[in-house]
């Protein structure tokens, strides 16, 4: 899968930032330039791609 950074603007200006293809954290990096241009962050929702270990793609089950 490639990696995307996804940016959609709504009618009203608000914008979405969704990125795909990215491990772990990796998304967070690679989307932390259009998040800065655009301002504070409302809301932020959290992928099954995120809990995945960067460098083998395996997901991270933690205990609490």
């Amino acid at each position: 899968m490639s990696k995307v950074v996804e940016i959609t603007v709504g009618p009203t200006g608000d914008a979405t930032v969704r990125t795909r293809g990215f491990a772990g954290a990796e998304c967070r990096e690679a989307s932390r330039f259009v998040e800065r241009a655009l301002g504070r962050r409302t809301a932020e929702s959290l992928t099954a791609e995120f809990h995945q270990d960067q460098r083998s793609g395996q997901r991270l089950d933690q205990s609490t």
